[in-house]
């Protein structure tokens, strides 16, 4: 069964970088659409990005366009988040999320996608 594991969260000051991690095991995902939300206490969950199977078609929620940048490496069945000039608005759980759907959705916020990790908790604070 496919699992997802996320990596790499924790605690950054302000204006500092984080890259989480998010390897998958049980069968590949070199067809899937990978992606990663997040959820804040009291706030609704939001996408935060979107990379299709190739890697030809990416999207960026609005909050973090020009400072999150969303790869893969499909040999290592792997997918990242690099996340810079961190914020405290930024702190929240991140999760990791993959559906066989290949291209990603057109509004990832409605989309529910097929797998998902357990979330990894990045804090932006000083």
């Amino acid at each position: 069964q496919l699992q997802l594991v996320e990596s790499g969260g924790g605690l950054v000051q302000p204006g500092g970088s984080l890259t989480l991690s998010c390897v998958g095991s049980g069968f590949s995902l070199d067809y899937y659409a990978r992606a990663w939300f997040r959820q804040a206490p009291g706030k609704e969950r939001e996408g935060v990005s979107c990379i299709s199977s190739s890697g030809s078609s990416i999207i960026y929620a609005d909050s973090v366009k020009d400072r999150f940048i969303i790869s893969r490496d499909n040999a290592k069945n792997t997918a990242y988040l690099q996340m810079n000039s961190l914020n405290p608005e930024d702190t929240a759980i991140y999760y990791c999320a993959a559906d066989p759907s290949r291209s990603c959705p057109a509004d990832i916020a409605i989309y529910l996608f097929a797998f998902w990790g357990r979330g990894a908790q990045v804090t932006v604070s000083s």
